[in-house]
């Protein structure tokens, strides 16, 4: 059991946490909620023994494993499927210590434990878990310094997943994920057997994966039953109770008060009257659960409303180099009030459709008809790093008012949510979430017609993405979105495009049956599991030689490695009085080299059809 107990933490002088004490029992899925800067991210140093507490424990069962996903991005020359493995330390420590174990107890020893973690199937469940990210059996075997920081992070999930620690601890793992992944993950996360405590603000994952919502507020944590709505519903019935009690308690207290002031004076009611006023003393006053208003966000409607379409794309092909295009025979058409999600993987062309339809990309071939005077705003994560770090919210106001009296200049300010001292703040200091509302506010400044929003809740909490979703439905002209956030999606989007196989295709079903289409895919990309019948080969081309031979080597390598493994395994079965001295440690023995057989099979047979297909390719 994890037991926080009288827990307080302070950081920099900020009191964050305050004698809070909670109880999360082995196999719990928990959701950690909370508005941004609460102290989510702080209270899972101190779980972790980074970060000491100014009062009280937090204790673990001993020998639990703890596990989180790492700062930083792995990267260097070693396959995707390499990472992930080594991530099992006890696993990779055993296969080290079997490939120089000269002992035959000791090789028995090591042999039982493998198969007692089951290690021989690690290489499957590592790939099925890459594949559930988006990685294709091709990539994980590419080193990890091909891939971009965003990728690398999601090999660092994977890994942290693969190692199934007994306490696996999650902050935000959607931001490096899209929607396909992002519905992988919450299925995973559903079927973890051990427990899991997951920050997010993603109200999908919060509904589906976890069955218990632990709450951070005003210093305080507070475990709910159930998942994210049934959260909501019990606080909301705790504020109304708790309301009443302060009710309750403030007639009270002014009885008591009314009493004292009217008779201390009395010696006949003296003692009465010191009486009551103790009972104010230990009259602790109760803590209404006041719901801090999130800030509204609000988009300028445009000046004037355009004939449809706005836009039409007729047989576009379009991307970074003319003789490979990302996207071909690309035909669409978007009117004023569409509201369009993009579906499909990262890597598939959602960010070059939207550069064509921002007219931040022309096509190779085909048309694109904008109405005249089309204005298209256009929001991407990474335009964080582009505000100006030392210019405060009302300097980049100023900016696009030019010499607007200062008055309008904070008004407009005020109205993006920075009004009085926040106007003054530098966007360095500001927060993610900050950063992400000063932008659409910025992006969106003039009332455009169409917005386009690539992934705009990264930073935003769970309150201030349904004032988007607001604001989005709100908004008289077009939008599209790419968004990992389901709960956006289904809030907002009458249409759904799928990007994919280098075009754009209208899809008719609903976000739960493409949930079903993307688990039911990526299951059936993952790789068989043992027994399960062979697949018939498709004829490789050419140009993929070079990975079909570091598969042979990968494969020759690992006979090699099993083969000396199971011949350590014959030479302590060949002991003479091995089965009467300890049956028991034989009968294991014969365990493992029975695995280690199949295991070798297996091998094999990877090898045997990586040689055909590089002799098909080669011929």
């Amino acid at each position: 059991m994890l037991s926080i107990t009288d827990l307080s933490i302070r950081l920099a002088g900020r009191l964050l946490i305050d004698q809070s004490s909670v109880q999360i029992t082995p196999g719990s899925r928990v959701g950690l909620v909370g508005r941004n800067g609460t102290g989510k991210s702080t209270l899972f140093k101190v779980i972790r023994g980074e970060l000491a507490a100014e009062h009280g424990t937090v204790t673990l069962p001993p020998r639990w494993r703890i596990g989180s996903l790492a700062q930083e991005a792995p990267n260097g020359p070693e396959s995707l499927i390499s990472v992930v493995l080594k991530a099992d330390l006890e696993r990779d420590a055993l296969l080290n210590e079997a490939e120089h174990a000269t002992d035959p107890h000791r090789i028995a020893e090591i042999q039982t434990r493998l198969v007692d973690i089951d290690a021989h199937s690690a290489p499957s469940r590592a790939a099925a878990i890459l594949s559930g990210l988006g990685f294709s059996a091709a990539d994980q075997l590419r080193p990890c310094a091909e891939f971009s920081g965003g990728w690398r992070m999601r090999v660092a999930l994977a890994a942290t997943l693969f190692a199934a620690p007994d306490l696996l601890l999650l902050d935000e793992p959607t931001n490096y994920l899209d929607l396909e992944g992002t519905l992988w993950l919450e299925d995973h996360l559903a079927h973890y057997a051990r427990t899991v405590i997951v920050i997010s603000h993603d109200r999908d994952l919060l509904e589906s994966s976890v069955d218990q919502i632990l709450h951070l507020e005003r210093g305080k944590l507070t475990l709910y039953k159930g998942s994210y709505s049934s959260f909501e519903e019990q606080r909301a019935a705790r504020e109304l109770l708790d309301a009443k009690a302060v009710k309750r308690q403030e007639a009270e207290r002014a009885r008591l008060q009314a009493f004292v002031d009217r008779f201390k004076a009395k010696a006949s009611k003296a003692r009465q009257a010191q009486s009551r006023v103790k009972m104010l003393e230990r009259l602790k006053p109760i803590t209404a659960l006041v719901t801090e208003d999130v800030r509204e966000i609000s988009f300028p409607a445009p000046e004037k409303i355009l004939s449809p379409p706005i836009i039409a794309v007729d047989n576009a092909s379009v991307g970074y180099d003319p003789a490979s295009p990302v996207l071909n025979r690309v035909t669409l058409r978007i009117d004023n009030d569409d509201r369009i999600a993009l579906l499909g993987a990262n890597g598939n062309g959602k960010s070059t459709l939207v550069k064509l339809l921002a007219g931040r990309l022309a096509p190779f071939s085909g048309k694109v008809t904008r109405a005249d005077k089309l204005s298209i705003a256009y929001f991407a994560q990474h335009q964080l790093d582009e505000l100006n770090e030392d210019a405060s919210a009302y300097d980049h106001v100023r900016k696009l008012m030019g010499d607007a009296p200062e008055a309008k200049v904070r008004a407009r300010a005020g109205a993006i949510g920075f009004s009085g001292k926040a106007a003054d703040t530098k966007a360095g200091k500001l927060s993610g979430g900050e950063k992400a509302r000063l932008l659409l506010g910025l992006a969106t400044f003039f009332g455009p017609n169409m917005i386009i929003l690539d992934e705009p809740t990264n930073h935003l909490d769970i309150d201030s993405r349904g004032a988007l979703a607001e604001a989005i439905n709100e908004f008289p002209g077009a939008v599209i979105m790419v968004s990992h956030d389901r709960y956006l999606i289904e809030a907002c989007a009458d249409r759904l495009w799928i990007v994919a196989d280098r075009t754009v295709t209208n899809y008719d079903g609903d976000l739960d049956e493409y949930r079903r289409l993307v688990l039911s895919t990526r299951n059936a990309e993952a790789p068989r599991e043992r027994n399960a019948p062979p697949e018939k080969p498709q004829r490789p081309r050419a140009d993929n030689r070079g990975g079909l031979k570091k598969r042979i080597a990968e494969a020759e390598a690992e006979i090699a490695r099993v083969s000396e493994i199971i011949a350590k395994i014959d030479t302590a079965l060949a002991l003479p009085d091995i089965f009467t001295r300890d049956p028991k440690q034989a009968a294991q023995l014969s365990k493992a080299r029975a695995n280690a057989a199949d295991a070798l099979a297996r091998a094999e047979e990877q090898w045997l059809e990586a040689s055909a297909q590089f002799d098909e390719a080669a011929g």
